[in-house]
């Protein structure tokens, strides 16, 4: 017999509440195992085959006391005329420990994505420019030196050439990053902290080894771009394993 239109309504509705009771019940008793292991299944893989070898640590460190940190930040990069989000995380591992008491770093390597610039056909791709002290203090959250290799979007012939850059040679872009949030334990096994950390006040200079392109190149960037017309935020997840 086919079933009228009230026989359907019913149906439906006690599906509806059955549904319903079912979910609630699942919320009520577990809502946090199922959060947790989502959690868990979201965490990115840390590559730590990038961290300083043992002996490339500081003459007298003890790797029973060092570890290696691998860094996963993304955010946005507002510089000049640049106003991009940075999806795809930079990734940086570096080894921390002290020496005789005193703190020290040894940087292991950074790799970033290009990011596209909208509207150009250029890409700005996120390299270590030399410098990096991540010790955290009342007043920042560390410093780094960063330079933006300048490329050709995807499929694009090869220009501007190898060595184009925005902070290269002398003149990297400095960051001083402070905290815009608080450091939270994500996992304690494997241990993973994650913040956030932002710099507002840095100076981007002129493109660098672009040949006869500079110019033109620094018309399309909105570049120098002085202090304070500029941002970086990151938003950053820090797995951490001892060396020993």
């Amino acid at each position: 017999m086919t079933p009228n239109r009230v026989t359907r309504n019913r149906t439906v509705r006690r599906f509806i509440n059955a549904a319903a009771a079912a979910l609630l019940a699942c919320l009520a008793l577990g809502s946090a195992p199922a959060q947790g292991a989502e959690q868990a299944a979201a965490l990115p893989e840390f590559d730590f085959s990038a961290c300083p070898a043992v002996d490339e640590l500081p003459a007298g460190a003890d790797p029973g006391t060092w570890r290696c940190e691998v860094m996963h930040a993304t955010g946005h990069l507002r510089m000049g005329a640049v106003d991009e989000p940075i999806s795809e995380p930079m990734k940086i591992s570096f080894a921390e420990g002290r020496v005789n008491g005193v703190f020290s770093q040894v940087f292991g390597e950074m790799s970033a994505a290009p990011v596209r610039v909208g509207g150009t056909p250029l890409t700005l791709t996120p390299q270590y420019g030399g410098y990096a002290d991540f010790l955290s203090n009342s007043s920042r959250r560390g410093e780094f030196d960063i330079r933006f290799a300048v490329g050709p979007a995807h499929g694009l012939p090869a220009v501007p050439a190898p060595g184009c850059s925005v902070g290269g040679g002398e003149d990297p872009v400095h960051l001083i990053l402070k905290d815009t949030e608080p450091t939270r334990v994500v996992s304690k096994d494997p241990l993973i902290v994650a913040f956030g950390a932002r710099d507002a006040e840095f100076a981007a200079p002129r493109t660098s080894g672009c040949g006869p392109l500079g110019r033109a190149l620094d018309r399309v960037l909105g570049l120098p771009s002085a202090a304070g017309a500029n941002a970086f935020d990151m938003a950053v997840t820090v797995a951490i394993r001892p060396y020993a």
